[in-house]
């Protein structure tokens, strides 16, 4: 039998513009973005604000961190509820909990997005909704955010997965109020750790500089409003460090240049998977939506028989081919659903669970090709007739 041989871990290379402006960084010895002059973290802002059209854009230490420093600028405390995704990856529920307040989790349907009609029913329990487009699944979003508006909730959208996607034009993290994004190792752009937030709001972009410790140097930002909005929030903000460094915003910027290019990559290999698990007995893969321009970096399916589930991820695995899967009963590695959080009080989630149960994910890394989609899809193909059918 044909067994795949290539690590699903494993990212592409550094690109080499990247590694010599991270050489030029580290010959410089100024790897703070304050010490810097140009400083690569301000100019890698005013690139991504470009990119994303946001007037306001601010690199910070993490998608985590984002996150959470989102929360806090809207003034989200302890107690306060916060409603999120049933489905989506630990630090999300995590930066909720981090500031004290209570995640309110929301349904997810069979295409795995948050079930507007759950959420509409939950609207009058939080004011805020950190939206999680978990594994670059994106909702109806004109929907969506019919619904918050009308029940005055702010949003501020997770996008560690939607860098460089896009809802009918509108690129992702430009809904809400705020948008958030990781450039951690196996993101979009990857710097091992990282972060960017972008906001049209100019006090809430204040406020976030001041919490990512800007001190009075703020106005080094790339994209910072003018002195008289921080003049509003000076003194007030307190100052949770949490700064992009120079090296790294020189490994991002790059990197975020050829984003365009490595999205069509991703997609091309998305296709080969998807028309390759297609029709396999036991499995559904999940039908794209024609306004979501989704960037592929994994791909999803769900088994009809959980129970089967296991025997036939071990088969495939015993081939080469990895598959986490959420209905697992203990988290593992990345890999968790809601009940396997014990910070967030239990929450009766029945169709959630119902999904979760069958669903199997799979990472999708630059470093394969077309041939080795096509035999991937071929061992799962043959191991679905085998066990899952």
């Amino acid at each position: 039998m044909d067994r795949f041989t290539k690590p699903f871990i494993r990212q592409e290379p550094i690109p080499e513009a990247a590694i010599d402006a991270a050489v030029a960084v580290l010959r410089s010895g100024a790897l703070h973005r304050y010490g810097a002059d140009p400083s690569q973290a301000a100019l890698l802002e005013e690139e991504f604000a470009a990119l994303t059209g946001a007037p306001h854009a601010l690199a910070v230490a993490s998608g985590g961190y984002a996150m959470g420093c989102a929360l806090r600028a809207l003034g989200v405390g302890p107690g306060d509820p916060v409603l999120t995704n049933g489905w989506t990856l630990a630090p999300v529920p995590g930066a909720i909990a981090a500031v004290g307040a209570r995640p309110v989790l929301v349904e997810v349907t069979e295409d795995l997005v948050i079930d507007l009609d759950d959420l509409a029913a939950k609207a009058d329990r939080a004011t805020v909704l950190m939206l999680s487009h978990m594994r670059g699944h994106i909702v109806d979003m004109g929907r969506l955010m019919e619904i918050c508006d009308r029940h005055g909730i702010a949003v501020v959208e997770d996008c560690a997965h939607t860098m460089g996607a896009h809802w009918d034009g509108t690129p992702s993290g430009r809904f809400g109020r705020i948008g958030c994004y990781s450039t951690q190792t196996y993101k979009h752009v990857n710097s091992g750790e990282g972060g960017l937030i972008v906001t049209d709001d100019a006090d809430l972009a204040a406020r976030m500089i001041l919490l990512s410790g800007s001190y009075m140097l703020y106005a080094r930002h790339g994209t910072a409003p003018d002195d008289a909005v921080f003049a509003r929030h000076r003194g007030q903000m307190p100052n949770v460090s949490g700064r992009m460094d120079e090296l790294r915003a020189a490994i991002l910027r790059p990197q975020l240049a050829d984003l365009p290019r490595q999205v069509d990559r991703w997609n091309a290999l998305y296709r080969v998977l998807e028309d390759g698990f297609r029709n396999r007995p036991g499995l559904r893969v999940i039908d794209r939506p024609a306004a979501e321009g989704f960037v592929g970096s994994s791909i999803q399916a769900i088994a009809a028989d959980p129970a089967r589930v296991p025997v036939f991820t071990a088969a495939c695995a015993a081939r080469g081919v990895e598959w986490k899967w959420f209905g697992a009963p203990a988290a593992q590695g990345f890999t968790s659903a809601h009940r396997h959080w014990e910070y967030v009080a239990s929450q009766s989630l029945p169709r959630s669970d119902a999904v979760l149960a069958g669903l199997l994910d799979m990472r999708v890394p630059l470093t394969f090709d077309a041939d080795d989609c096509a035999l991937i899809a071929r061992i799962v193909g043959e191991e679905a007739h085998r066990h899952l059918a």
